[in-house]
C-alpha cells in the first residue's frame, strides 16, 4: 500500500500524517508512507488545497483533516 501526504509541512499536514500513521498502527497494516512537500510534485496530483491524502494513487481527501476513522475506512477500502 502506498500512501502520500501532500502539503508544505504545516501543522495541518503534520496532523494528517500523524493520524494516518496511527491508523496504520491500529490496523497493523504495513504501508509505504511518504510526505510530499515539494510544490511541483504536489501539483502533479491536481490538488486544490492542502493537506492532501492519496492512497494507492487515489485522492481520498484534500483541504481538510480527515478523522482517524475515515482514514481507517479508506485504508480498508483499498485492501478489499
Amino acid at each position: 500500500m502506498k500512501i502520500r501526504i501532500l502539503g508544505p509541512g504545516c501543522p495541518r499536514c503534520n496532523e494528517v500524517e500523524k493520524r494516518t500513521i496511527d491508523a496504520l498502527a491500529e490496523l497493523d497494516i504495513p504501508a509505504d508512507v511518504q510526505k510530499i512537500t515539494d510544490l511541483k510534485k504536489i501539483m502533479e496530483y491536481n490538488i486544490i488545497a492542502t493537506p492532501g491524502l492519496v492512497i494507492n494513487g487515489k485522492m481520498k481527501c484534500s483541504g481538510r483533516i480527515p478523522s482517524k476513522s475515515q482514514i481507517k475506512n479508506w485504508i480498508n477500502e483499498e485492501l478489499s
